[in-house]
């Protein structure tokens, strides 16, 4: 751990325009991961293209067309410290258009904040009607994102007034919907707060406006989040999640298990090439001697050209490198799907930082709901709402882990025609 203290990465996600980089923008101006010279720069340009109240949002979302659009479309990086802890958070994009980039992000992310906007007719648009808000919650759970704090934003909307009735009303249905994607009670933490003002990210909300809520602000909250157990000394794997030229070939990624120094010998997997590794990036850019599970770095690797990764390749110890399969056993639930699903039903998945082909082989069994059980007799079709087990296929060999031994990297999600239809584990490899 670098100057001691633990590393989070925490994801934003929400509907389009719940507030998402504005927060993400205003926590980095609150810690003083920007100066404040550079918040003016930006609050002058945005109210020169007429945009004054989307300035914070400008540290996160640095590309041009996301400035224009107000929207986000890559996973923003960016890094902040408190007294206690170093942070990545990782903005994800809102638009549906942008998911397969938003599971790509959560998959990296140890907690998630899912932005609500309290705003009147915002948040029946992010939730009640189809909006982003309820995909990203399944993602972030499938993703293994298994603590969430849902910030209810745009508290100081006049629509709103921190109004302890609409507040309400934002997390009675909320809760009732994660509680049936999975998120258990102690996993969910909720609480109002202003991305715009500031109020409830590092400081607490004012009693005067808001004397219902007497909870911590989110930096508060996050600063005492027990830390998921870190597979420190297991076998090193880190799954790529971005790759560049710069001097050499640089790979990015979050470590999911093990540790390296500088100059330690891997194999990037599945096409078992052996690389070594020249320089090792915290998340700040600085130099690093080693670095540890759980956190995100880039390294210089020798050994390998550029175009002979792909994301979703796995660095991994050469003595226990990952499994690479083509066919696997999984148990795989499926959320949503319009017609029914057979062997032969192909579509995409994503596992890790991988986006992969895949087709049904066989379907195996059908689990009981309530008690997993298995039938005896394998069904001859899958629709919404059922679970089953099942053998899967890809045309590549993919890099896996059973969820046994790797929840990391034995999670996947299934989309089709923009949609995410079924959430699994790996059970096998075949």
């Amino acid at each position: 751990m670098f100057g001691g203290k633990d590393h989070l990465s925490i994801i934003f996600m929400g509907h389009v325009d719940a507030g998402k980089s504005t927060m993400g923008g205003n926590i980095l101006y609150l810690t003083g991961a920007v100066d404040k010279r550079t918040v003016e720069k930006y609050e002058r340009e945005a109210k020169d293209s007429g945009r004054q109240g989307w300035y914070l949002s400008w540290i996160m979302d640095t590309n041009k067309e996301e400035r224009s659009d107000g929207k986000t479309i890559e996973v923003g990086k960016s890094y902040f410290e408190t007294e206690k802890r170093r942070y990545t958070i990782l903005d994800a994009p809102g638009h549906k258009l942008y998911v397969s980039e938003m599971i790509g992000g959560a998959s990296q992310a140890d907690v998630g904040i899912l932005v609500i906007s309290a705003r009147k007719g915002e948040y029946e648009a992010g939730f009640e009607r189809g909006g982003q808000s309820r995909e990203h919650a399944i993602l972030a759970k499938t993703q293994g994102v298994n603590r969430l704090i849902v910030v209810i934003n745009k508290m100081d909307d006049p629509t709103v007034g921190w109004s302890k009735d609409r507040y309400d009303e934002c997390i009675q249905k909320l809760a009732l919907y994660l509680k049936g994607v999975g998120y258990a009670k102690n996993e969910l933490y909720f609480m109002p707060v202003s991305g715009y003002t500031g109020a409830g990210l590092k400081d607490r909300v004012n009693a005067k406006d808001c004397p219902w809520y007497t909870g911590p602000s989110l930096l508060e909250y996050l600063d005492v989040l027990p830390l998921a157990d870190r597979k420190i000394n297991d076998p090193f794997m880190l799954p790529v999640s971005g790759k560049m030229k710069d001097l050499g070939t640089v790979v990015e990624g979050k470590i999911e298990s093990g540790h390296i120094k500088k100059g330690t010998s891997l194999m990037l997997m599945p096409n078992k090439m052996p690389v070594e590794i020249l320089t090792i990036y915290n998340e700040t850019e600085a130099e690093a001697d080693s670095a540890y599970c759980g956190e995100q770095v880039r390294l210089r690797l020798k050994g390998v050209e550029e175009e002979d990764i792909s994301p979703g390749y796995v660095l991994s110890s050469i003595n226990r490198p990952v499994k690479t399969v083509t066919r696997f056993e999984a148990q795989v639930a499926i959320v949503e799907l319009k017609s029914i699903l057979s062997s032969g039903f192909s579509c995409v998945m994503h596992i890790h930082t991988a986006i992969e082909e895949v087709s049904f082989v066989q379907l195996l069994h059908k689990l009981e709901k309530g008690t997993n059980r298995k039938s005896k007799k394998p069904p001859a079709f899958a629709k919404q709402g059922m679970k089953i087990i099942a053998v899967l296929e890809t045309t590549e060999p993919v890099c896996m882990e059973t969820y046994e031994d790797y929840p990391q990297l034995g999670r996947f999600t299934l989309r089709d025609q923009g949609q995410t239809i079924a959430i699994g584990k790996v059970t096998k490899l075949l």
